[in-house]
């Protein structure tokens, strides 16, 4: 392994100094105190209320917990103002951050804490009880529970959480033994300051799970360094867009995605106030928030983008101010993208990054972006197009893209093998994406090597999605390939034989019998009975042959 990797952060990025996340924080909150940092559900939190609570989760830890740093805290909250508080807390604390989907299944929970080893838990009450089914098979000690409106005053406090509670009935009753409210927990300490903890560039900051070849997902190791990097890398090219373009920055995306993560960052170093959506799926809620405020930039995805534009209201939004859009997690479309530019006026900056290099490799610069490509790579990264053999190609050649940074995680979680297979002899990163690099030096990308499945910015792996459909009494084999999907991008498509012809169980119910198993982005849109699969003479599914005869078959 390449001991360098997360170790430095460019210094010619870097005219702060930072060495970790901490003086990032610290930094900001300092110099726009009385700026909003964040927004969620009416509530604005100042950058130095933020960092009052998280100065006092961050006591709290210390003193009336075990945990010592280096110790994985996992994080499962949908977009609260909570997020960044526990957050900057735990990592003041020099607590390992464990970024958990608040969507997963007990079964998808169970695995990422005993992997990562957390011993504690920070989660939204709405999913409590699918903690308490796995709880007792995993370390965690200490757990910590909160609603939407914790940090409100007490009158809305008391609205929200009981018209969560009661009129949507969205959370099931739960019983976690020593389970403590967050907010009291923050109330305890507030104005009292934790004993600092000293981090190095090169310490772990972030367990970032992604999936892996056996259909479990593994953890990205990314230290102070890599976010950091990246964050200095991302803000010296988004900075070129016009002065004030992170006032008002929306930020539909979760923050526990490395995605929203590292921009989230960027923006707070900008000074800027990220106005957090809970549920961007609520299309009429969104639109409603996004009225409230004059955005200066709009960080999302070829989904939201597509949904948004096809509202009527949408063209109601305030865009007197709007600066910049970026798009990440899956490719854009040119139909998004123009839809998008006629009614807000705003091109879209489409970028490419991975888990695995925190996430950012390259993006469309605010004053040169060429629609259909993910732009040039980012300051002192380095990237590389090779063929199946290792050997580099030249430029208008397509073969794997290959990266090296200062971003690029350390290694996987517990995982020499699988790291040193992911890396070039000469330290770059496979990423496993067909892309073609242009005379100027802009990025395609073409196809993807892996079969991973990109469903609205969340890789889905088939083989969970197979491992779990197997299962099934009914399903002797099955096989999940990529679809196109015009809302999310991509979609699962899963082909499946049925033990016995005469009984096959209608799509409804398969789809109804995995909801328990996988989180709901995994379930297939669309399953397909076939007699067999078609294989290689070793017995491997050939998924490509499984698309195209699927295509045949709906033209005949």
């Amino acid at each position: 392994m390449d001991i360098q990797r997360g170790t430095t952060i460019p210094s010619d990025l870097n005219p702060s100094g930072y060495t970790n996340i901490n003086e990032v924080f610290e930094h900001t909150c300092k110099k726009y105190a009385q700026k909003p940092a964040f927004t969620s559900f009416g509530k604005t939190l100042s950058y130095q209320e933020l960092k009052q609570y998280a100065d006092a989760f961050a006591v709290y830890l210390q003193k009336e917990t075990d945990l010592q740093p280096g110790d994985r805290i996992a994080i499962q909250l949908p977009n609260l103002i909570q997020y960044p508080v526990v957050l900057f807390g735990a990592i003041k604390a020099g607590l390992v951050i464990v970024n958990t989907n608040p969507l997963y299944t007990p079964r998808e929970m169970e695995h990422q804490f005993n992997d990562s080893g957390a011993k504690a838990l920070v989660i939204f009450k709405n999913m409590a009880s699918n903690a308490e089914k796995i709880l007792h098979n995993t370390q965690i000690k200490h757990v910590f529970v909160t609603q939407i409106g914790d940090l409100h005053g007490f009158f809305k406090r008391c609205l929200l959480n009981s018209v969560v509670k009661y009129v949507k009935k969205a959370e099931p009753p739960f019983n976690i033994p020593n389970a403590l409210e967050l907010r009291d927990v923050l109330s305890r300490y507030v104005g009292q300051h934790p004993t600092p903890v000293e981090v190095k560039t090169a310490d772990i900051a972030v367990l970032q799970y992604t999936g892996g070849t056996t259909g479990l997902s593994k953890g990205a190791v990314l230290s102070h360094g890599n976010l950091v990097s990246n964050m200095v890398q991302g803000h010296h090219l988004i900075n070129q867009a016009p002065a004030g373009w992170a006032d008002t920055a929306i930020a539909p995306l979760p923050l526990y995605h490395i995605y929203a993560f590292t921009l989230s960052l960027i923006i707070m170093d900008c000074g800027g106030h990220s106005v957090l959506i809970a549920n961007p799926r609520d299309l009429d809620g969104f639109i409603k928030e996004m009225k409230k405020w004059k955005t200066s930039a709009f960080m999302g995805l070829n989904t939201l983008f597509i949904g948004l534009c096809n509202k009527p209201e949408f063209k109601d939004v305030d865009f007197s101010q709007f600066k910049i859009t970026i798009s990440g997690g899956c490719a854009l479309t040119l139909k998004a993208a123009e839809m998008w530019k006629s009614i807000t006026g705003s091109q879209i900056m489409e970028g490419y990054g991975l888990t695995e290099t925190s996430p950012a490799v390259s993006i469309n610069s605010p004053r040169d972006i060429r629609l259909g490509t993910i732009g040039q790579p980012l300051k002192h990264t380095e990237v590389i197009i090779v063929n199946p053999d290792g050997e580099h190609l030249p430029d208008g050649e397509i073969g794997e893209l290959c990266v090296k940074g200062p971003q690029v995680m350390v290694g996987y979680w517990q995982r020499e093998r699988e790291t040193e297979a992911s890396f070039t002899d000469d330290g770059y990163f496979m990423t496993g994406d067909i892309a073609v690099r242009d005379s100027e030096g802009f990025l395609r990308i073409v196809d993807r090597a892996k079969d991973m499945i990109l469903v609205s910015g969340f890789n889905v792996y088939p083989n969970e999605i197979e491992d779990v459909f197997s299962l099934h009494p009914d399903i002797l084999e099955c096989a999940a390939v990529s679809m196109p999907d015009e809302h999310s991008g991509e979609s699962v498509r899963l082909f499946a034989v049925a033990k016995d012809p005469e009984i096959k169980p209608s799509v409804k119910e398969l789809k109804e019998w995995s909801k328990d198993q996988l989180t709901r982005y995994k379930i297939p849109k669309d399953i397909v009975y076939v007699s067999e699969l078609p294989k290689t003479n070793v017995g491997k599914v050939l998924r490509r042959q499984l698309k195209e005869q699927f295509k045949s078959d709906q033209a005949a």
